[in-house]
């Protein structure tokens, strides 16, 4: 009756070996992940910027600590069947940092992560100002304590850049290779987001590469025929969700404070009864009489 534990990493690992890109949504809660899952995707992310608008309702300024992420993303993933991809920042500070956010990413049951070469508070890499980056001998540094520190090789490592804005793409490029010559399992290069960029990147790092697609132009226009030429083994639809709830929000509550009713919306907002079915409803209560019957 109860779902018993899956290898979710090694599941991961698969989709990762396979050769072709899977193109993953970005969850925040427990909700939008099931939704994920429910939809048929075989693998969901966490992004770091939205899961801060979700718990704090502020912006993805590096004010989310080690611990809140840690247990927010446990929480998501116990009632997954499927991996969970989580942004870790920076690791969260030096590199002992590093090592702890490691270890308690992976004993919370997550099957990947990427930590980014950002300094310490973070910003969001989409943001427009330059983003300040560490050396790149500390960021070798944290990489190879990370991959030392992980239990399993199923448990991806995925180093991310933030350089290109400051440094330019040759910067990025390099760096990237450099982590993955540390043990990374991809690399992300934040700002490569063009085919002639990622074909540049692709030829620089030789290995799996992992994009993420901001739901606008240029990324939009990444096909998975270009994606599959570089490598990109995961194009993480970074912004997909919480894009989604807020526009349909604001609709929503637009429509009640100034018509009185949701009637004119009704097709922006779900059922009960689809709601309970992404929560699994029927499951849980099927559970519950098994174990309360005289059958046991």
């Amino acid at each position: 009756m109860i779902n018993k534990i899956v290898d979710k990493k090694q599941n991961l690992q698969q989709i990762f070996r396979s050769g072709v890109v899977h193109r993953i949504p970005c969850a925040y809660d427990g909700i939008s992940a099931k939704i994920a899952e429910k939809s048929g995707f075989k693998a969901v992310a966490f992004s770091g910027n939205a899961v801060s608008a979700s718990l704090l309702g502020m912006p993805d300024i590096g004010v989310l600590g080690m611990s809140e992420n840690i247990s927010h993303a446990a929480r998501i993933s116990q009632n997954l069947s499927i991996p969970l991809i989580c942004d870790a920042d920076t690791g969260y500070g030096g590199l002992m940092n590093v090592i702890r956010t490691v270890r308690e990413f992976e004993m919370s049951g997550i099957s990947a992560i990427h930590i980014e070469d950002q300094v310490t508070p973070k910003r969001c890499g989409l943001l427009p100002q330059g983003i300040p980056v560490v050396d790149v001998s500390e960021q070798v540094i944290k990489i190879k304590a990370a991959v030392e520190a992980r239990t399993s090789k199923d448990f991806l490592i995925i180093a991310r850049t933030d350089a290109k804005s400051m440094h330019g793409l040759e910067n990025a490029a390099n760096r990237a290779r450099a982590y993955i010559e540390s043990g990374a399992d991809a690399a992300l290069v934040m700002g490569a987001n063009t085919p002639e960029e990622l074909r540049y990147v692709a030829s620089i790092v030789k290995a799996p590469l992992v994009c993420v697609i901001q739901e606008s132009p240029p990324t939009t226009d990444l096909t998975d025929e270009l994606l599959n030429e570089v490598g990109c083994a995961l194009a993480l639809h970074a912004g997909i969700a919480r894009y989604a709830v807020v526009k349909s929000l604001m609709d929503v509550y637009k429509a009640l404070i100034h018509e009185g009713s949701t009637l004119s919306v009704k097709d922006k907002m779900a059922s009960f009864d689809e709601y309970n079915e992404v929560l699994d409803l029927k499951q849980w209560l099927e559970i519950e009489k098994y174990f309360l019957s005289n059958e046991i």
